[in-house]
């Protein structure tokens, strides 16, 4: 039972937040579904007043996440909050206060039951972007020549973006204002595109190389940003039973090392596998949490990843070049003939919308380039995966130098292209397929293919 009281009347997870100030073993006894919102013997403290007691900030925030009971009150009358307050302890009190606004409590009848809905508060931190980046377009594109207007617009703006925030935020922010602002750029990008560019290149000569690619490399974009946000990334799975067989096996050889052994999802981690602090699962082959996509990049889901880098970098040169296009059937003006800040300042008058979507286009086209040309230096040359690169020394089966990694996962620049997207060509190539999911060792079989053989 782990909800057993020992005879000071406390349970293993009122000691784990009172005297353990790491994630382990808190994180582990949450996995087995332990009660957060229960009280000792004698104080009736529950494991959130015992972690504001201790001044234990990382099981504070693993309690708030599990659900624990921030108005849950002691003996005498004190909730988590009032002992934050009492040690004047300005983040343990803000964190508190974060919770308790994000299930409604200190807010207008009006606005609680919203506040209390997850599925809601999501919705608005995906859709706040989409807003945004209308309202900043809408309102420099106006025909009003005062500047002292437009910003007190651009000030209500912000008053309404500190309100949202402020009302249904909350600390999946992080994971869901990425994802929303990709989407909400590339929505404005397409409506820029159909409305504004379509009918200046319809007539054209050149509507067959530039219309069409665009729409075909959309589909392949849409595809493989489908496939990278909503299909398993490589979620090591393991029922209950196979989870107490895994503990007891490593328990009994001396094994259960954290190097080996997950404490959250209570599995023996696969060789290349980690943990997602995000996501709360374990991933085989886990190269990294990517916001953009809302999702984990691993072995079930890279080789979209890449393709969407690919595709989404070609569809921001083609918007690029839509509104330098634009500019040249709409603007009179010209770089050539004023200069660099004359003819900046020229096309910005001409359409602000236009300049908007311009600047938009150039942010994300520099972290898209810079990123593919990063995992695609990784895939070939390394035969890494981002988080193994930046955990190297942790892991004993790569040689670390000060100038380079030598990884047991590289076999040579084509041979890691090959392998890593399954390169057939007809037969041409025959890459080594292997389950991550179940590699427990650097050793595998790769009898399966030697890189590529001609036939």
């Amino acid at each position: 039972d782990v909800d057993m009281m020992d005879q000071n009347g406390m349970t293993p997870l009122m000691w784990a937040a009172y005297r353990t100030h790491s994630v382990d073993p808190t994180r582990l006894l949450l996995t087995f579904n332990v009660s957060v919102n229960l009280g000792d013997k004698y104080h009736k403290n529950t494991a959130l007043h015992w972690a504001v007691l201790a001044g234990n900030t990382t099981v504070i925030s693993l309690l708030l996440e599990a659900g624990a009971n921030v108005d849950a009150q002691n003996i005498k009358g004190e909730s988590p909050l009032d002992l934050a307050k009492q040690r004047k302890n300005v983040w343990m009190i803000n964190h508190l206060q974060e919770a308790r606004q994000a299930k409604g409590y200190d807010s207008p009848s009006f606005l609680r039951k919203l506040k209390a809905d997850k599925e809601f508060r999501q919705k608005v931190m995906l859709g706040t972007p989409f807003l945004v980046i209308w309202l900043v377009g809408f309102i420099a594109d106006l025909d009003i020549d005062s500047w002292l207007i437009k910003g007190l617009m651009y000030g209500g703006v912000w008053a309404m973006v500190q309100f949202l925030s402020k009302s249904f935020f909350d600390h999946s922010m992080h994971s869901a204002l990425p994802l929303g602002i990709y989407l909400a750029t590339k929505f404005w990008m397409y409506v820029t595109w159909f409305f504004w560019f379509w009918n200046d290149i319809l007539f054209c000569i050149h509507f067959v190389f530039i219309h069409l690619p665009f729409l075909a490399n959309s589909v392949a974009l849409f595809y493989n940003f489908g496939k990278s946000w909503k299909s398993d990334p490589g979620i090591i799975k393991a029922t209950e039973e196979q989870k107490k067989k895994t503990i007891v096996e490593l328990a009994e050889t001396g094994s259960l090392d954290l190097s080996i052994f997950c404490s959250t999802c209570l599995i023996r981690k696969p060789v290349r596998s980690k943990h997602c602090g995000v996501c709360n699962r374990c991933i085989a082959k886990f190269d990294h949490h990517c916001p953009w996509v809302g999702n984990c990049v691993g072995a079930g889901n890279h080789r979209y990843f890449m393709g969407y880098l690919f595709f989404l970098l070609f569809m921001i040169c083609w918007m690029i070049y839509g509104c330098i296009s634009y500019w040249g059937f709409h603007c009179e003006t010209s770089y050539a003939k004023d200069g660099f800040w004359t003819y900046i300042t020229q096309i910005a008058t001409c359409s602000p919308w236009m300049f908007w979507m311009f600047l938009n286009s150039i942010f994300h086209f520099m972290w898209v380039a810079v990123l593919l040309m990063c995992q695609m230096y990784q895939i070939s040359c390394l035969g890494i995966t981002t988080n193994e690169r930046m955990n190297a020394r942790r892991y004993k089966h790569f040689k670390v130098t000060t100038t380079s990694i030598e990884s047991p996962f590289n076999h040579g620049c084509l041979r890691n292209i090959i392998d890593f997207f399954e390169f057939r060509c007809c037969g041409l190539f025959r890459p080594v397929i292997v389950d991550w999911t179940r590699q427990y060792t650097i050793e595998y079989d790769q009898t399966s293919g030697s890189g590529y053989q001609l036939v």
